[in-house]
């Protein structure tokens, strides 16, 4: 995700917001109030109303936010060879077995597009025996996806939940593209001592406040038990009163579901994702969530519910005991901007000066895109987390792979 301003709300300050109607049944049916990653769970994924399930987000340049795949093909095209790579080495324990490549909430679909396109080339004897997966929840964009890709027809394609892939698991790549920045999260405020929760209510007058509970013994004990761990410091030193962060305990459920739709093969996660030290700060008094509507972050996450994205950076060590905990391997990870120049994006710039004249505003627009895919203050610093299951040792590297 790229914006164009940052700005920042701060939970310090008292948010109220109006409730619409759709919202504010769900919450008397809760008794009016809920915990934020319940009212963050409703404001994306309702499927009548909200951001996604509604089919409402729009993401590019005339969208709410930008992803890498819809900056152009050239994403998909680097992407494709590491894909291929990993398909290559899985298929050696079993020649003939079927291959997938699963993306796990494909967006507007720009991602899955452009891989068919970009996997044209590939061995043809390897292509027979791929199919491309997708795995969306919402069924608004679920039919966004299947307009852009009526025409791909390249590649076996089909869409299923992950629960069907539980019953029928694959060999294969997963992708989770700016997905797990999406999980609903809990908000954990620093208050007199101790951690409290995070709730959203209906204020007297029916609009939507903040307020806060003391937080439930499962979620301090898990807490607590990833915190040792990972040797998490939570709070951290010198955390000032009303610090405030994020905690998605979302994750296990996760990747148990990725585990039990996955046979063999790897989970590529790319996302905005920090190492701990640098998620819980004391520096970052505000957490990392961000509410995303025309281009623009740090809105109230309480206005116009169902209208603008919320989303949540990961913490690495959360991310990788919440893998490990459900049976994946932690491999390589890498800053994007590292992985797309090891996969030959310098390259692919250079080619651009051979284009012919007539093409130079395609060139100059595609120059900017691989640019902006490696920007360290935007998109280049995306994380591309590996994790494995059902594998041998080696031959699953992520190419420029450097620790990061």
């Amino acid at each position: 995700m790229e914006l164009l301003q940052r700005p920042a709300f701060s939970p310090m300050e008292p948010m109220v917001a109006s409730c619409p109607d759709w919202l504010a049944t769900h919450l008397h049916q809760s008794g009016g109030a809920v915990p934020f990653s319940r009212f963050m769970d409703l404001a994306l994924n309702e499927p009548e109303h909200g951001y996604y399930g509604s089919g409402r987000a729009r993401i590019g340049a005339q969208g709410d936010f930008v992803t890498s795949p819809a900056l152009g093909s050239d994403f998909a095209a680097l992407l494709a060879p590491q894909i291929l790579a990993w398909l290559t080495s899985i298929s050696r324990s079993d020649p003939d077995q079927r291959l997938s490549i699963v993306e796990i909430g494909p967006g507007e679909g720009h991602l899955a597009r452009d891989l068919v396109a970009a996997l044209r080339g590939a061995d043809p004897e390897l292509l027979a025996r791929i199919e491309l997966v997708l795995v969306e929840a919402n069924p608004g964009m679920r039919r966004r996806q299947q307009a852009l890709l009526q025409e791909a027809d390249d590649l076996p394609l089909r869409w299923c939940s992950l629960d069907d892939l539980r019953r029928a698991p694959v060999h294969g790549v997963v992708i989770a593209h700016e997905l797990l920045d999406a999980l609903p999260v809990e908000r954990l405020i620093w208050r007199e001592g101790s951690f409290q929760q995070q709730w959203v209510e209906l204020n007297p007058n029916g609009g939507l406040q903040m307020t806060h509970r003391p937080l439930p013994d499962g979620l301090h004990q898990e807490i607590r038990r990833v915190c040792n761990q990972g040797g998490i410091q939570l709070p951290p030193p010198d955390a000032p009163e009303g610090w405030t962060t994020e905690w998605n305990s979302a994750l296990p459920d996760w990747f148990a579901a990725a585990a039990a739709a996955l046979d063999a093969g790897v989970l590529l996660v790319i996302d905005y994702a920090l190492e701990a030290q640098r998620y819980f700060t004391a520096r970052r008094s505000d957490g990392t969530l961000m509410a995303v509507c025309a281009q623009q972050a740090g809105l109230s996450p309480l206005d116009q519910p169902g209208e603008q994205d919320l989303t949540a950076h990961l913490c690495i060590e959360v991310v990788d005991e919440a893998a490990q905990r459900n049976g994946w391997l932690v491999g390589d990870q890498a800053k994007q901007g590292e992985a797309l120049l090891a996969l030959g994006l310098a390259q692919r710039l250079h080619g651009l000066q051979q284009l012919p004249g007539q093409q130079l505003a395609e060139a100059l627009q595609r120059r900017e895109a691989l640019l902006r895919l490696v920007d360290p203050a935007g998109l280049g610093a995306f994380r591309w987390l590996t994790y494995l299951r059902g594998l041998p040792e080696g031959g699953f590297s992520l190419s420029g792979a450097q620790g990061s």
